[in-house]
This record gives C-alpha cells, structure tokens and sequence, in this order.
C-alpha cells in the first residue's frame, strides 16, 4: 500500500520536509504518493542525487500525481 502526502493545501517548504523524512522510512518495495499542484523541482534534484525514481502524472484539476520508489 502506497504512502500518501497530499501537499495541496501546505506551505512550502513543508511538503519538502514531509517527503524526505517519509523517504527515509521508505522500505524497497514501499510507494510514495505526493500530490502537489506545482513541479517541485529541488525535490527532483535531491531523488535524482539519491536514487530514487519517480513517475508524474497531471490529473484534470491540475494535480500533480507523483509516485516515488527506492531505484
């Protein structure tokens, strides 16, 4: 079961600070789930520089669906 972060609503950097302290507990075959309404880049360059992989999908009410895992 995937975990989920829905950082719609927060302030930034408080979705950043929630989603790394998740990864950090994340275990290999662990999901998890950010819905954001921006691209968060500096997010990207910390995965890239980590390791991890990522799929992002755009939902219709300009939802960004992000799915992180362990590479």
């Amino acid at each position: 079961m995937p975990h989920l972060i829905d950082g719609r609503e927060m302030v930034p950097p408080e979705p950043l600070e929630l989603t790394l302290l998740a990864l950090d507990g994340l275990a290999a075959d662990d999901e998890l789930v950010l819905l954001l309404y921006c691209q968060p880049h500096p997010l990207f360059n910390i995965l890239r520089r980590e390791g991890y992989v990522w799929t992002e999908d755009l939902q219709s009410d300009g939802t960004r669906e992000i799915r992180i895992r362990k590479a």
